[in-house]
């Protein structure tokens, strides 16, 4: 590992998405942003649904992330989440209809509608959307 650099490693239950050193790792938690540099103290934490940003001198890339852990300790950060994706392989049609579904779904008003799993299928489309507009 490159001095000033720590090792960020990203898994889902399909693929490992990065393993690579980074300066910086800011991160969605689940009480807000975390930035993580070499040397950081021991954490871990439960990861919101948002962006990850990784960050390397001027260049900065970013992910996103739908849920998991990370884990930060003298070997570097460990993250598994349920899903994390980079913006070139959001499918835009894909979630603007995912978006459409879910709003559907809560206005809908019906007893029979999972109102937390649509907020979050909302969530999560909302995101992809913002990611392909940053990009």
């Amino acid at each position: 590992m490159a001095e000033n650099k720590i090792r960020l490693r990203i898994v889902t239950p399909v693929r490992e998405l990065y393993n690579k050193d980074a300066e910086m790792v800011i991160m969605r938690s689940s009480i807000g942003d975390v930035g993580i540099l070499h040397g950081h103290q021991p954490l871990t934490t439960t990861l919101d649904y948002g962006f990850l940003r990784i960050i390397n001198g001027t260049e900065e890339i970013r992910a996103t992330i739908f849920g998991g852990f990370a884990s930060v300790d003298s070997r570097g950060i460990t993250i598994l989440s349920d899903a994390a994706e980079w913006p070139d392989e959001i499918d835009v049609e894909r979630a603007r209809a995912a978006k459409e579904r879910a709003e559907s779904r809560i206005r809908r008003n019906d007893s029979n509608i999972d109102i937390a799993r649509a907020e979050l299928a909302l969530r999560r489309a909302l995101i992809r959307l913002e990611a392909k507009e940053r990009k």
